[in-house]
């Protein structure tokens, strides 16, 4: 499991200083990116050879509200890996307490737009089950 820490920013919140939902997909987007970069993927790398990942899919829920200046956590699990395509469990943590789960389908895409195999480093990962509670 990759763990990514957030802190809420004012900029990231409404007038009652609650985190705006449209930032719950920035903040796991961020850690995707991490984690990728942690794999050894070099995104820009694979940009320059005519790739880049695509979201196909996202199944949010929001759970509980985050607030200004919490500090959090996302992680992403590998739930299953195909030739072209992830399927990532992301969930945003203060402490202990789940505040928003989504379950993310990302694709390969050539820049035309045809799904292309996935790096050796991602497609290694084979399928971990993820076995934390609903």
């Amino acid at each position: 499991m990759h763990q990514f820490p957030v802190t809420v920013y004012y900029d990231e919140t409404d007038l009652g200083a609650i985190v705006y939902h449209a930032n719950y997909m920035k903040f796991i987007d961020r850690a995707r990116a991490d984690w990728v970069r942690g794999l050894g993927v070099d995104q820009n790398a694979l940009r320059d050879e005519g790739m880049v990942f695509v979201v196909h899919k996202i199944e949010a829920e929001f759970l509980a509200s985050a607030r200004l200046e919490d500090r959090l956590v996302v992680t992403t699990d590998v739930l299953d890996v195909t030739r072209s395509r992830l399927f990532l469990d992301q969930r945003v943590y203060r402490g202990e307490t789940l505040l928003f789960r989504a379950r993310v389908s990302l694709v390969l895409m050539s820049l035309d737009g045809h799904p292309r195999r996935l790096p050796d480093a991602l497609r290694s990962l084979g399928c971990e089950r993820v076995t934390a509670a609903e």
